[in-house]
């Protein structure tokens, strides 16, 4: 007797119905490895706190400061900035280049070390992506098997009522699995891009101070 309980529902899906499975299991697993990894990239603090506490000691022309709350911050966004930092005083001691040379050397190496960031952040990313379309196709061609399944008991001579509901369960199982599949990596996928997004906003934005202060200050020398 066949189970009448989800793993009746699953079973009664066909062969596929594993494949869509383990679909999901890879969203759920690099789902939570990307909240692992883009949790330790924002740092240990608040992310807007930190971009405020770093403006402050940029206004202040505290660069010491502000590198050792990035040491305290930790993440990604956190050595970008003080990659910058660490520019900017060296550019401070740089007596052979321009005001514009060396805030454009500022501004380089910052773009560098987001360079180099980036590709950690959105490791995995194109995995996730990439589930939404084959958990939708795979849930389809479950869908289609299922149909076959079912117009060939309709067309044959003897109609089995219980083989034609297996068959539509089949056809209709594959179809939910598929759809979940897919939503729950759209949404996932959607969830990530806007927090690398934040990330990346709050370096653009940190970064941008960064230069500008360097600029202020050293216009006249």
């Amino acid at each position: 007797m066949e189970p009448t309980d989800v793993f009746g529902i699953v079973y009664k899906g066909g062969v596929l119905v594993p494949l869509v499975m383990s679909y999901v299991i890879m969203v759920i697993v690099f789902s939570i490895e990307r909240f692992i990894v883009i949790g330790k990239a924002s740092g240990t603090s608040s992310m807007d706190s930190f971009v405020k506490r770093i403006q402050g000691f940029l206004n202040t022309g505290n660069i010491e400061a502000a590198a050792a709350e990035c040491d305290k911050q930790k993440g990604s966004v956190a050595n970008v900035i003080k990659a910058g930092l660490k520019k900017y005083k060296e550019m401070e001691a740089d007596t052979h280049l321009d005001v514009d040379q060396k805030t454009l050397a500022i501004q380089k190496d910052i773009e560098e070390a987001t360079a180099l960031e980036m590709p950690m952040l959105e490791q995995n990313l194109t995995i996730i992506a990439t589930l939404v379309a084959i958990g939708t196709l795979t849930g389809l061609l479950g869908t289609v098997i299922g149909m076959i399944t079912a117009f060939h008991v309709l067309s044959g001579t003897s109609q089995n009522s219980s083989a034609l509901s297996g068959a539509i369960s089949e056809a209709l199982v594959n179809t939910a699995l598929g759809i979940s599949t897919s939503a729950l990596s759209i949404i996932m996928y959607n969830v990530f891009t806007s927090k690398i997004d934040n990330l990346t906003y709050a370096i653009d934005e940190t970064g941008f101070s960064i230069v500008q202060t360097f600029a202020a200050s050293h216009k006249n020398k």
